[in-house]
């Protein structure tokens, strides 16, 4: 029996995951919570093999909870379930941990599959963005660009598109402000663009609005 995990906070979501893993042999759906908060309680009380984590669940970033997860609960296997653009953010969550990457516009079969790959120790990416990456690598567009940069730089760029400012970025990642502008130095150098109004077009570009 595999025992899963659910992190979003819109009630809808939850509620057709729980019904969808419910309805399949092998599952049990332990909890669900809507905040980080109320997922590291829950993480005290139940022990599951797989957490289906939203990417932009309240409080926390998906990303930073990700990191935590690792450090305190390294047995748990997450896997990214969201409505965020995956041929972004797919890699970055993988690199910070992520077992795997799921779009909330995929087929409902592939919610149970994913599921089970992960629990099973194994990285779940779908064909099409699987695909898309191969695609976009060989052409000129700025998505491409995205592969060159980490895991932070794209929380730090995420940010910035946001409206955010040094000093916000700084608070939001609990960094310095300094290096926030040595991140930005090296997202404008990475992206290729020498001020903030290209950066942030290529913010859009690769789809951080």
């Amino acid at each position: 029996m595999i025992k899963v995990l659910i992190a979003d906070n819109h009630p809808i979501i939850r509620m057709g995951v729980k019904q969808v893993l419910n309805n399949a042999s092998g599952f049990e759906v332990v909890g669900d919570v809507s905040t980080t908060s109320e997922l590291f309680t829950q993480l005290e009380k139940a022990s599951p093999d797989v957490l289906m984590l939203e990417m932009d669940i309240p409080e926390i970033n998906g990303i930073a909870t990700l990191r935590r997860m690792k450090k305190e609960y390294p047995d748990v296997k997450v896997l990214m379930y969201s409505g965020q653009s995956e041929d972004v953010y797919a890699l970055s969550t993988i690199r910070a941990g992520a077992f795997g990457y799921l779009s909330k516009a995929s087929d409902i079969d592939y919610i149970i599959s994913a599921v089970k790959k992960v629990a099973e120790g194994n990285m779940f990416i779908t064909n099409e963005l699987a695909q898309r990456l191969a695609f976009d690598e060989g052409t000129q567009k700025p998505r491409r660009f995205f592969r060159k940069l980490s895991t932070r730089e794209v929380e730090v760029l995420k940010l910035l598109a946001s409206g955010k400012r040094n000093k916000e970025v700084a608070q939001g990642l609990n960094l310095n402000e300094k290096t926030v502008s040595t991140y930005k130095a090296r997202l404008m150098k990475k992206l290729n663009v020498d001020n903030m109004v290209d950066l942030l077009q290529q913010a859009k570009a690769l789809e951080l609005y």
